[in-house]
């Protein structure tokens, strides 16, 4: 039987209505929400891949995400002052290579326009501080890096393995460094001590995409994330202008 011109055009209406809204909702579906982009991990190198893919936007909720969980007695305006800001946060989700160690270097290339061997004049000032969850994890860090060690300019161990705080501060007094690599805990006694000048420092990258045989990174655990926080909240670094001259870019890796 057929249908009433009125009746086929309300049930076309009503049709091409679902239509749209199924397209909208595979639109929406196309940008995998955070959840699903966090499960991406490579386990035979180690890496969670999540990191290349994610905005400042989204790396800010994600941090702030994993802060709520391992402060959970803090209030919500402490939490929020605490909140790492989506603008100090360097968007690098155009390198699309695999974020291994060995492609360190040429990561720090594509995102900085300074010459990365250049030597601060004072000793203790580097211009890039590279931050790892452990001291075995830093050592490797400084070896996939030492191309941007000159005669006069070295990539520092900054970390506590095998290495005293009165050994670090000694060296940090008397040399000049172009990159420190170290842990959050020996980094902020550093700056404590006034060994580490942090005045030249321009860019502060977090070994983000490592992961451990358990799947952890250094965001995933209380032990790392709470001293990381601590550290990139340090006035020092808070205080400096962001999208200026003499901003510090924080750039997860």
């Amino acid at each position: 039987m057929s249908q009433s011109p009125e009746i086929s055009d309300d049930f076309n209406s009503r049709k091409r209505k679902r239509g749209n809204e199924s397209s909208s909702k595979k639109r929406k579906r196309t940008r995998p929400s955070q959840e699903e982009i966090y499960e991406d991990v490579d386990e035979s190198k180690h890496l969670n891949l999540a990191f290349a893919k994610l905005d400042p936007n989204l790396l800010a909720d994600h941090v702030a995400k994993k802060q709520r969980r391992f402060d959970s007695d803090a209030t919500n305006l402490e939490l929020e002052e605490r909140r790492l800001p989506a603008s100090a946060i360097l968007d690098t989700t155009q390198w699309t290579e695999t974020r291994t160690l060995d492609k360190l270097p040429a990561f720090l290339r594509s995102i900085v326009k300074d010459d990365l061997k250049k030597v601060p004049a004072n000793p203790g000032s580097p211009h890039t501080v590279v931050i790892a969850g452990a001291g075995l994890r830093a050592a490797d860090i400084t070896r996939a890096l030492r191309e941007f060690q000159t005669s006069d300019g070295k990539v520092a161990k900054l970390f506590a393995k095998h290495i005293k705080l009165s050994e670090s501060i000694e060296m940090l007094k008397k040399t000049r460094i172009t990159i420190g690599v170290g842990t959050p805990s020996r980094l902020a006694a550093l700056l404590d001590d006034g060994a580490l000048n942090p005045e030249r420092i321009a860019r502060i990258i977090v070994d983000a995409s490592h992961i451990d045989k358990k799947k952890r990174g250094i965001l995933d655990m209380k032990e790392t994330l709470v001293p990381l926080l601590d550290l990139l909240n340090r006035d020092e670094f808070r205080s400096r202008p962001l999208r200026d001259q003499d901003q510090v870019d924080l750039v997860f890796y």
